[in-house]
């Protein structure tokens, strides 16, 4: 039964259930002082859009239904995975200094609102009678599904989710191989990109912006669904810069070689009966920072690319088109003095 609710886009509605349940979701967190929820929380609010705007909007076109259905199962694979790890491991470290402080564990949750509210937009925004529902002047359309738009949303999905879930799959099961000491996830996906989840998102919800905005071409559509439809590339847009430029590669890519710097040159380096790395499959660098700078100079940052292919490309490709940008890499000379300086007062101040 079609449900009217605050504003003909469910923006209003679901911006409410999206905060009430994140501000629940901190009150637990907080004040439990966990934070094995975090994200599995979000998929329960990922997956409640979906459902909600569907079932109130009671428009069962196959474009929303099937658009609204890859949300979910995105959302449950998400949501078990990340629940799963967060037992796994005991909890993330990411939060050890930020769960005895309200104010700025509040700020990690009224990020995580903001996250979810703005890439459920498309799957939101199509469900809603501005573009679904033709009757009570609501200027909504039935558009005929499987235009190309279509194909290509439901295809980048497929890869998109296909890539997320195995290269989470495939790093888990690298780990609890017990890889030799030194070795780097290269197995699978990671042979041919370092950070292929991160693809994965993208492209998924590249997908879903896709499949949703093909009844923007519809002559029967009001202007206020066409534009608002179009709107909604920000979920996708938002994804990326979210990745790109925030929480993703910046916090990922260049401490991990920072990492492998310092097991090289920093205080733990001063052990000289440390012995060579064992070789590991393509990995036979015997230090550290070599075998990681190898494993850079022939793995593609974000797309996958054969190795073969990646490594003799020249260096303004791998930064202007594959988006491998200076920003990622840890430079030895540019940052490498910075980096032992700080590493040096860190054994100071545990040695006092």
């Amino acid at each position: 039964m079609f449900v009217a609710a605050l504003d003909p886009y469910y923006l209003g509605l679901t911006a409410i259930i999206t905060v009430g349940w994140q501000a629940i979701g901190f009150a637990i967190a907080y004040g439990l002082q966990i934070d094995t929820i975090t994200d599995f929380w979000s998929a329960i609010n990922f997956f409640a859009l979906a459902l909600i705007t569907l079932l109130f909007g009671d428009s069962f076109y196959a474009r929303n239904i099937i658009s609204s259905i890859f949300v979910m199962l995105w959302a449950v694979r998400l949501g078990a995975w990340q629940l799963f790890r967060m037992l796994k491991m005991g909890g993330d470290s990411r939060f050890d200094e930020m769960r005895a402080k309200p104010l700025k564990f509040a700020q990690f949750w009224i990020a995580q609102a903001l996250w979810v509210w703005t890439v459920s937009t498309p799957v939101v925004v199509l469900n809603s009678p501005a573009v679904s529902r033709a009757l009570d002047g609501y200027g909504g359309t039935d558009y005929p599904f499987a235009t190309a738009k279509d194909i290509i949303g439901i295809i980048f999905w497929l890869l998109g989710f296909a890539c997320e879930a195995f290269a989470d799959l495939q790093k888990y099961t690298f780990k609890q191989s017990k890889p030799p000491r030194g070795a780097i996830t290269d197995t699978g996906l990671w042979h041919y990109s370092r950070r292929p989840n991160y693809f994965g998102e993208i492209l998924l919800w590249l997908g879903i912006y896709l499949l949703v905005i093909s009844p923007a071409s519809s002559s029967t559509i009001s202007r206020r669904g066409h534009d608002a439809l179009l709107a909604t590339v920000i979920s996708p847009l938002f994804t990326f810069m979210l990745l790109m430029f925030l929480s993703g590669l910046p916090l990922s890519e260049k401490p991990s070689q920072e990492k492998s710097f310092l097991k090289s040159h920093g205080y733990a380096s001063k052990d000289r009966n440390q012995e060579a790395l064992p070789p590991f499959r393509q990995q036979t660098q015997g230090d550290h920072w070599e075998r990681y700078k190898a494993f850079r100079s022939r793995t593609s940052l974000l797309i996958p690319i054969p190795p073969a292919i990646y490594q003799p490309l020249p260096r303004w490709i791998k930064c202007s088109i594959l988006c491998d940008w200076p920003m990622y890499n840890f430079d030895e000379k540019r940052d490498g003095p910075k980096a032992l300086q700080a590493d040096e007062k860190k054994q100071q101040d545990q040695s006092a």
